[in-house]
């Protein structure tokens, strides 16, 4: 990411402790740019999300597989960037947690969550296995942050 600095670069487990981690590192990067409680529960949730989806549905939580995790912030935005070794999967297939019985799923809606949260978010299948995403969270002006309390 141009311009930024990169703030973490790691090669996690498949774990849900990896997912524990890279979520601490994002809330304590926010924390540091000035980001308000909600700016920092959204880069978290959206983060936290995001590392479930590669350790769980992408690595399947295979010891063998890893999860590429980097983080950069920049003077008004923070940046990630997630990878696992998964099989990769189309979008357009995940149902749409707002119709019909997926209202009532106790799983689904975490790229709803993440598309909510972040400025920005892209997902990308690789070659030859795997899925990448990047996001990215702006750091709101303080005259807009506090027109919104």
């Amino acid at each position: 990411m141009s311009g930024d600095s990169r703030h973490a670069d790691l090669l996690l487990d498949s774990t849900l402790e990896s997912v524990d981690k890279a979520e601490g590192l994002v809330l304590q990067a926010a924390r540091e740019l000035g980001f308000d409680e909600d700016g920092q529960y959204e880069a978290g949730i959206a983060v936290r999300e995001s590392m479930v989806n590669a350790v769980a549905h992408g690595n399947r939580y295979n010891a063998r597989k890893k999860v590429h995790f980097t983080l950069w912030k920049g003077a008004r935005r923070l940046a990630v960037e997630i990878e696992d070794e998964g099989r990769g999967f189309e979008e357009e297939v995940i149902p749409d947690p707002r119709e019909g019985e997926n209202v009532m799923r106790h799983s689904g809606r975490g790229l709803l969550m993440i598309r909510a949260y972040m400025d920005e978010f892209d997902i990308e299948r690789r070659e030859p296995s795997g899925t990448r995403v990047r996001m990215v969270k702006y750091l709101k002006p303080v005259s807009e942050a506090g027109a919104q309390s």
